[in-house]
């Protein structure tokens, strides 16, 4: 491909993706292939001679986007969201069309001081203490890694060396193996699975403390754990803490945790990759009460602020612990501007990977063509749109809505768990929308979470009804009346008298046979 084709190939691409954006409310939001369908449609063996790439692009239609989620859809409710803009495609494109690959300053001096200032800005929007920011007069700073899971991983193998160079400080004849063996770190079990797997991989046992009825873990809860441990001759390590859980998008109290994790010498790593974008809110600031304590502290751009994957902001208040850490020196890595000044840092430092992405390009052409009110409207507007669904929901008598938390609703089915898994179950079989469970306090909860940018009243009205209508099926296969039925028997039993629920289980011969004509 030449340039002059590039232009051509490249220019019908846009159109595609414009395309594909203004059109996705058309196509299913869950693919309906069964596995193994590409290996049927693609050859076993790459082909000898190049073809056109007018075959290429018509394959994407016929043979990729069959087999797509379409996370971008309206009808997309699972998980959180994922960021997904066209300022940031076009920084995308420009990243990949210059190829920086910035481990050093000297690499690419623009790649490392855009991030530097971008993370800058992103952590004054955010109203972060000034001591994470580069600019700040300490050792703090600012970088972009790939996701939250690598930020938790990061920021524990930093604490790991710190802890172990603070042990072997204060008792010389231990050496490095037994003290990482004694190393511990806590979170708690509405934690997302990233922090638990980050245990795995840096060889430190991560206990899964259990929440309090509020879905939090608190100061007592961590003291308590912490004592056990340090009884049975444990060294607490790493702490993390999530401001917006993935089940519930709950709150850990930081306030609680940061004093016990200072004045013990751990590490207290923030994960508050989807929730943290809120924060862009001043009214949703409290929520992050504490901060003061954190060690490091981490937001998703590419869930909740448009910005595409992969794109994590990581804060650190103290960025020579990476750099001990990761620091790795060859003689061809060396460069003559090389220093401790964060304004000006070698970011391979400050990461696992050596190579490193132009990522800060589509996070500075959101931030610059949205502007602080564009993403604070983008936030609200999804808000409302989750508050809207919850008062949908509370309207029907036959669900409850056990939390509506910035975008998230978790609902369920009155009663016991079958009646909400059968639910979801038909939903999924459905295919009209897509949502996943949760467990809260034993109890199965629907998760229905505002995650495109596209998303309108409409398409949460539309989720409404796909759920009621499924909702109806469910009913039609209980042994006792639905409530929605018994709520329209009021001449015989006044609503306001007896529960309808209460009267189904008391008396369902009589209730069915009803129902029944």
């Amino acid at each position: 491909m030449d340039s002059e084709s590039f232009r051509v190939c490249g220019k019908t691409v846009v159109d595609y993706i414009a395309d594909y954006m203004d059109n996705i409310r058309d196509r299913p939001v869950l693919s309906s292939v069964k596995p193994g369908y590409l290996y049927e449609l693609v050859p076993p063996e790459a082909p000898v001679k190049g073809e056109d790439w007018k075959t290429v692009l018509a394959d994407v239609e016929n043979i990729i986007m069959p087999g797509i989620t379409h996370w971008n859809s309206p009808q997309f409710h699972a998980f959180f969201p994922t960021g997904n803009s066209y300022p940031a495609i076009i920084g995308d494109m420009l990243c990949n069309g210059i190829g920086s690959i910035g481990f050093s300053w000297i690499a690419s001096p623009a790649c490392t001081e855009l991030e530097v200032q971008v993370m800058n800005w992103f952590g004054k929007i955010l109203d972060l203490p000034k001591e994470f920011l580069n600019e700040s007069e300490g050792p703090g700073g600012g970088v972009l890694q790939g996701s939250a899971s690598e930020a938790t991983f990061v920021c524990l193998l930093a604490a790991k060396d710190r802890t172990t160079k603070r042990i072997k400080a204060l008792d010389p004849s231990m050496t490095d193996g037994e003290i990482k063996a004694k190393l511990i770190a806590y979170t708690s079990d509405q934690s997302n699975s990233s922090v638990e797997k980050a245990g795995l991989l840096g060889s430190m046992p991560m206990r899964m403390l259990k929440a309090d009825e509020s879905g939090r873990m608190t100061g007592p809860i961590l003291a308590e754990a912490m004592a056990e441990d340090i009884a049975r001759g444990l060294i607490p390590c790493y702490v993390v803490a999530t401001l917006g859980t993935t089940a519930t998008c709950a709150f850990d109290c930081l306030e609680e945790l940061g004093p016990i994790c200072n004045e013990n010498d751990i590490w207290l790593h923030v994960d508050a990759a989807y929730a943290g974008a809120a924060f862009v809110l001043p009214e949703y600031r409290h929520l992050m009460a504490g901060v003061q304590f954190a060690d490091s502290f981490d937001v998703n751009l590419h869930k909740w602020l448009l910005v595409n994957f992969d794109c994590s902001a990581l804060w650190v208040k103290n960025a020579t612990y990476l750099v001990d850490a990761f620091n790795v020196d060859r003689v061809y890595l060396k460069h003559r501007y090389q220093s401790q000044d964060p304004q000006v840092p070698d970011y391979r430092h400050w990461q696992i990977p050596l190579g490193r992405r132009f990522r800060s390009m589509k996070m500075w052409f959101v931030l610059r063509l949205y502007g602080v009110e564009g993403l604070q409207a983008h936030i609200k507007k999804q808000i409302h749109l989750a508050d809207l669904f919850g008062k949908l929901v509370n309207q029907d008598p036959r669900f409850e809505v056990t939390t509506v938390t910035m975008g998230l609703v978790c609902f369920r089915l009155k009663g016991n768990n079958d009646w909400t898994k059968n639910l979801y179950e038909r939903l999924m079989a459905s295919g009209q929308i897509y949502l996943v469970t949760a467990t809260v306090r034993s109890k199965l909860v629907i998760r229905f979470v505002v995650c495109s940018r596209l998303t309108e009243e409409v398409d949460v009205q539309f989720a409404w009804d796909e759920i009621r209508g499924q909702a109806d099926r469910v009913d039609s296969e209980r042994d006792v009346a639905p409530a929605s039925i018994c709520n329209g028997l009021s001449g015989a039993w006044p609503k306001d008298k007896v529960d309808c629920e209460e009267l189904t289980a008391a008396t369902p011969i009589v209730v069915k046979s009803l129902t029944q004509g």
